[in-house]
Formats: C-alpha cells, sequence, structure tokens
C-alpha cells in the first residue's frame, strides 16, 4: 500500500538530524541545539556555596546557647572565623580574646549579666566560694555540650533548607545538610588537634579591661598556680565576675612582693602626649623603674630641652640611652634632671634593686642631610657594652639588663646579660639569642612622633611592662601595651610568659644571675 500525498507531504517537513557517528553537512548548523549539562568542579562549587551560606544562616538563627556559669548568665556562639579561637565579651568593661585553637569556627561568649541571687548568695554564704570552681567547670562543660549539638542542628537545617530552596530536588537538600555536618565535623577535629589549655595564660585584652591587668594575677602566680585549664578558666571567670561587682572603680593592680616591674619605652620623639601615658602606666602597675632606650628627641637640639622636664615627676626612676635622634647636649641636659640615670659607654648603675648597664647610640642622624656611619659603627658599640658587662661580672657586680638603642649594637651583648633592651625600629620584637640572652625591642612610645601626621595611619603607641623574680632578676612575663596612634583611642593589653632559655654556652663567659633553688628551671623549647 502506498503511501498517502498528505504523510508524505509531511515527512519531507521534518528536520532531519544526523545519524549517530556521522556529522553535519560543512558550513549547516544543526537543526536541533542540545544543552551542555555543567562541569562537576561547577556543580561541587556551587553545592558547597550553598552549604556554607546556610550553614552560616544556620548558625546565626539559631546556633547559640544561653547558659549560666558560675554567678552569671552567658550566651555563647559558635562564629565563622579563618583563625579561630576564643574571645570573652564583657560589656560594658571589654573583651579578652584567647588563641585557643585554630579552626574555622571561632567561640564567642557573652558575658550578658551578673545574676543578683546567685550573687548575693555567695555573698551571703561565703564557704560557697570554694566549690565556684568546680560549678564554673561543669557548667562550662555543659554549655559547649549543648551549643555543639545545637549547631550541628542549625548548620544541617541550615544548608538543607537553602539547598532545598536553590535547587528544589530532596536529594541534593540532603546532599548539602550532609555536607554542612562533614564540613562542622572537620572543623572540630581542627580545634581539638589544636586545643591550647594555656591560652588563657596570654589573653589579649581591650576596652576598659586594659586597666585591670589583675583580671589573671600576678606574673608569680600565673607561672606556678596556673597547671590545669579548669582551673585557668575558673579563675579568669572569677575575676571577671569581680570587675563586674566594681563596674567603673576597677580594682587596681596589688603589687606583688616578690614581683618588680619594670615599663620599657623607646622611640618618644618629642610628643608630650607620652608623659602622660607613662604616669598612667607609673601609677597603674606600681613600676619599680623606668628604662628608655632612646630617640626621647626629634633634632636633638638645646630649644627641645625643656621638653624633657616631666621626666622628674613621672613618679618612678628614669634609666635613659642615647638614641641616634638624641644629642650630647640632650644627654648633658638630662644628666642634670633629678631621678634621672643617663647611661653610656657600658656604666652601669643599680637602681631599684636592678643592676642596669648601657651605651648610648655611636650615631646621630636627626635628619638625612648627616650621613649615618651604618652598622660597623654599630656593631663595635655593642662589643665595647659587652666587653663592659663581662669586666663587671669578673668584678662581682654582674648586670641584670643591657640596654642600647640600635638592635644590631644590642644583639653582640648576647651571653653576657640575661635581658637586652632596644627600640629604634618602631616595631616590637623578642627574641632568645643563641647564647640565651633575650633580645626585647620596643616601638615608639610616642606614636612615631609628631612626624606620624606625615603618614597614611597613625602609628600605634606601644610600650611594655616586665615582671622581674626580686631574687633571680629574672623575667617571668610582661604586658604589651598598645594604644591607638594620634585621633584613635583603641587599647590593648596582652601577656606573655618568659620562660627560661636553654642557652649554648657562651666563649666569652656566662649569663649573670644564675637562677636560685626555688627559680623556675630552663625549658628546653623556649618561647619568646
Amino acid at each position: 500500500m502506498s503511501p498517502s500525498p498528505i504523510r508524505t507531504a509531511l515527512s519531507r517537513l521534518r528536520p532531519r538530524l544526523p545519524k549517530r557517528g556521522s556529522s553535519a553537512h560543512p558550513g549547516t548548523a544543526p537543526a536541533v541545539a542540545l544543552t551542555r549539562p555543567a562541569r562537576p568542579w561547577v556543580r561541587a562549587l556551587g553545592l558547597t556555596a550553598v552549604v556554607m551560606v546556610g550553614a552560616w544562616l544556620g548558625l546565626l538563627i539559631v546556633g547559640n546557647v544561653r547558659t549560666p556559669v558560675g554567678p552569671m548568665d552567658t550566651t555563647m556562639t559558635l562564629r565563622p572565623s579563618l583563625t579561630g579561637g576564643t574571645k570573652i565579651n564583657v560589656s560594658p568593661l571589654g573583651a579578652l580574646e584567647l588563641d585557643s585553637h585554630t579552626a574555622p569556627v571561632r567561640l564567642d561568649v557573652d558575658v550578658d549579666r551578673l545574676d543578683p541571687v546567685r550573687s548575693q548568695n555567695l555573698v551571703e554564704h561565703p564557704e560557697l566560694i570554694s566549690g565556684l570552681q568546680n560549678e564554673i567547670t561543669r557548667d562550662v562543660q555543659e554549655g559547649t555540650t549543648e551549643l555543639a549539638v545545637r549547631s550541628c542542628v542549625a548548620v544541617v537545617s541550615g544548608a538543607a533548607a537553602l539547598g532545598l530552596a536553590v535547587y528544589r530536588r530532596p536529594r541534593r537538600a540532603l546532599a548539602a545538610g550532609g555536607l554542612a555536618l562533614a564540613l562542622l565535623a572537620a572543623s572540630g577535629v581542627s580545634a581539638y588537634a589544636t586545643w591550647n589549655p594555656k591560652s588563657v595564660l596570654e589573653p589579649k585584652f581591650s576596652g576598659l579591661l586594659t586597666s585591670a591587668p589583675s583580671v589573671v594575677g600576678s606574673a608569680r602566680s600565673i607561672v606556678t598556680e596556673f597547671d590545669v585549664y579548669q582551673q585557668e578558666l575558673a579563675r579568669l571567670v572569677t575575676n571577671v565576675t569581680k570587675l563586674y561587682e566594681a563596674t567603673s572603680t576597677l580594682p587596681a593592680y596589688q603589687p606583688d612582693p616578690g614581683t618588680m616591674r619594670v615599663l620599657h619605652v623607646s622611640d618618644i620623639h618629642l610628643n608630650p602626649a607620652a608623659w602622660h601615658i607613662i604616669a598612667s602606666l607609673v601609677e597603674q602597675y606600681d613600676i619599680d623603674v623606668i628604662i628608655d632606650s632612646g630617640d626621647t628627641m626629634d633634632h636633638g637640639s638645646a630649644a627641645e630641652n625643656g621638653f624633657l622636664d616631666p621626666i622628674s615627676d613621672l613618679g618612678a626612676p628614669y634609666v635613659w640611652v642615647r638614641g641616634n635622634h638624641d644629642s650630647r647636649i640632650t644627654q648633658k641636659y638630662l644628666s642634670g634632671l633629678k631621678n634621672v640615670h643617663v647611661l653610656d659607654d657600658g656604666r652601669a648603675v643599680t637602681v631599684a634593686g636592678l643592676r642596669i648597664a648601657g651605651s648610648g647610640d655611636p650615631q646621630f642622624t636627626p635628619d638625612r642631610s648627616v650621613v649615618a656611619l651604618g652598622d660597623p659603627a654599630e656593631r663595635m658599640t655593642g662589643i665595647r657594652l659587652a666587653s663592659a658587662l663581662r669586666d663587671q661580672e669578673r668584678a662581682g657586680t654582674p648586670a641584670d639588663i643591657a640596654v642600647a638603642h640600635n638592635p644590631v649594637a644590642a644583639r653582640e651583648t648576647d651571653g653576657t646579660v640575661p635581658l637586652v633592651l632596644a627600640g629604634h625600629v618602631h616595631k616590637r620584637h623578642t627574641e632568645i639569642l643563641k647564647h640565651g640572652t633575650r633580645l626585647k625591642i620596643e616601638g615608639s612610645t610616642g606614636g612615631g612622633g609628631l612626624r606620624a601626621v606625615q603618614n597614611q595611619k597613625p602609628e600605634q603607641v606601644r610600650a611594655s611592662v616586665l615582671y622581674l623574680d626580686r631574687n633571680t632578676r629574672r623575667m617571668q612575663a610582661w604586658d604589651e601595651i598598645t594604644l591607638g596612634g594620634l585621633g584613635l583611642t583603641t587599647a590593648e593589653v596582652t601577656r606573655h610568659l618568659a620562660e627560661e632559655p636553654e642557652a649554648e654556652p657562651s666563649p666569652s663567659g656566662s649569663l649573670s644571675g644564675t637562677p636560685s633553688p626555688g627559680a623556675p628551671s630552663p625549658s628546653p623549647n623556649p618561647t619568646p
């Protein structure tokens, strides 16, 4: 039976697709275009983006836990982070940041309020304070456990809900939730593997908390008492409670009779605001002696000498070495001021029970019109200072601290003194040198001086409080104080512990100040 004319005409109108394995005629486009599927890595990247956004939204909406910690009500939250760590917000006093772990999540603890009923109960029943440490530890464990469970639910729910909204396929939504759970689990493993229980020993303070260094106790108590993380956390939370009780009248730092306090300043560069800052730190920390590693002036002219007059009224002895912006005129003027000790050519003085030796900078370069002598002159000054330190040790009067303005000169004292201080570079740096001497370089206490207005950003104001054992004269810890520069009002205090270094034998002499039997034993892995 032959096909009808109508069917034959319709068949001629149909587009003819190329057969499998054959190609279309050159120069002609196919009648039907086929959609190319997305590449696998594009799909994976899209799914990952959906998971990350959904998990973050889940944590943001429901990923927090309100839990009591001792007498306080707190809110614990997990937040995405590039560096990890723990941040304790004590509004309105400020915050404490702890380098507790390295993971893509950060633990935020907001101290919401001090519960009046529980606080009054502690006041009326002092015997309950002895069990406060265990109570706080238990509260923290329960809170973090609940937070972990709630965070898992939050990230899975958020990722699955967003996956369903984007892909409209239940299988894709389940895949997004599973991937979110896997990422959270990996973050937890990373946090556990990098957990640092001693991070509470070196907190970074901000806000009004910078005015209360007693929040972590004295240098001696830090070294001897904080040995278990639960005890450390309990002590920290208990002290925060005390801060809340004091509100605006924060407790002063109570001096430890076994600890000496040295305020290290440098590179003031004619900034009058530095004297107010130094005087405040002297009073707040009960400083025994101030050590200035030079560049107090800018041009060293006689007209600038009046700037130095407030030094006599700072409330503590002032030990000074010449910087490359300080002239001999400056040095002579300072020598005549009350309560000031000028060191040069390896001269040593005993101030507040500390033996301090130092040498002034061999160069005077107040501006670029003066040709600098360079590092060779600095090294020679350091060599002469080291020789003077050895002579003093042989004479039975070893120095506890050496001071030089330029770090190049300071490095030459390695092996002759436990601690050497320097400045010049306007940047902080701490290093254990080859033969065991600790080199501490301070930033600019004057925020770079008045010339800082020429910079795009204000330079920060820096100073450090050094805690030394009164018997061994060895440094136990130090606080780094960092303030905002011109026009800024930020403040931070960071505490560091100073473990005793294990020095290589020095061919030219041993370190002075041999530790007493009660001193901490040297650590094989020193942490500057």
